[in-house]
């Protein structure tokens, strides 16, 4: 099909694929059930960023059930020790460790690794989830890309760096999540700034994963987390009702412990308004723009807005 614009909306590039995915490498030992998973399981140590609140929240709490231990960080204090008596009510206040951590100071990142180690030994489950939404567009901001980049980005970053080492020598296989966010990966307007610490979060954690594979003997794994519409205190704006469309905090934890035990690297999570074939569709017209040399977000160019619709629809219509 052609526009009126003259823009074909296919040029050999391959916008029906197949969508039936492989986890891009899976420990041979590892098991979808709980209680024979060699990571996700009672006794071991899970580490949280940004647990005082939404996501990070829900997972110390999961991980709790579970039987882990559970070591949680976050720059607010207040609201993280009133998390970390929720956990402790779960697993037991000896197996609670509350650290006040702002991920985006090194010496704070260093001090967190020797209280958990000193405490407990080892990190099995390491999940970098802490993270701003400050606004910064292309032009302007520049403090706000600065804080934005500072946690999203080097917060992980300095995490990874004084973590992971002493992950690898340890005995017992371990993982590492990095929240992520489609944000960065399909880039839609509205937040420059965000939308660019979440690409190189993105970008980061790839590169994790090989180097992680790679390494003889290494029993660690890497998985982008990339959670869909999830109603937190960043995305609700002050609002404590979820909206419809939104999943739960704890929906989205539930659905991205799962994929990880299925050994996936993207675990690309879906929501109540966009089911994952909406997003693998987005996601592929958005690798296009590339591909085909089409103008930068074409998605949302009125050149191209009635190409984009018809793509999801035959997309969507195939897939029935």
């Amino acid at each position: 099909m052609v526009s009126k614009s003259g823009h074909s909306s296919r040029n050999g590039s391959p916008m029906r694929p197949a969508f039936a995915g492989t986890a891009s490498f899976k420990p041979d030992n590892m098991s979808v059930a709980d209680e024979l998973h060699p990571v996700i399981h009672a006794g071991r140590v899970a580490l949280i960023t940004g647990a005082a609140s939404g996501i990070g929240r829900a997972a110390a709490i999961e991980f709790a059930k579970l039987g882990l231990k559970v070591a949680i960080a976050d720059v607010t204090a207040e609201k993280l020790y009133e998390v970390g008596k929720e956990v402790g009510k779960i697993v037991g206040e000896a197996n609670v460790l509350v650290v006040p951590t702002d991920v985006s100071k090194l010496e704070e990142v260093v001090k967190l690794r020797d209280r958990v180690y000193e405490a407990w030994g080892e990190v099995a489950v390491l999940m970098n989830n802490a993270g701003i939404g400050n606004k910064g567009t292309s032009w302007d901001g520049i403090e706000n890309w600065r804080k934005v980049f500072d946690v999203n980005l080097f917060g992980i970053v300095n995490v990874q760096q004084t973590f992971v080492p002493s992950m690898i020598h340890q005995e017992n296989p371990a993982l590492v999540i990095n929240t992520g966010s489609k944000q960065g990966i399909t880039n839609p307007p509205g937040n420059a700034a965000y939308n660019a610490s979440k690409a190189a979060v993105k970008s980061l954690t790839e590169g994790l994963s090989y180097e992680l594979r790679e390494k003889a003997n290494c029993n660690v794994t890497a998985h982008l987390f990339i959670p869909g519409w999830t109603h937190t205190g960043m995305t609700g704006a002050g609002s404590t009702e979820k909206p419809p469309g939104a999943w739960t905090a704890e929906e989205t934890v539930a659905y991205m412990l799962d994929k990880v035990r299925e050994g996936e690297f993207y675990i690309l999570v879906p929501d109540n308004e966009t089911k994952r074939e909406v997003d693998q569709l987005r996601i592929m017209w958005a690798a296009a723009d590339i591909a085909e040399g089409r103008p930068a977000l074409s998605r949302w160019h009125p050149n191209y807005k009635a190409l984009y619709e018809e793509y999801i629809r035959e997309g969507l219509a195939q897939l029935e």
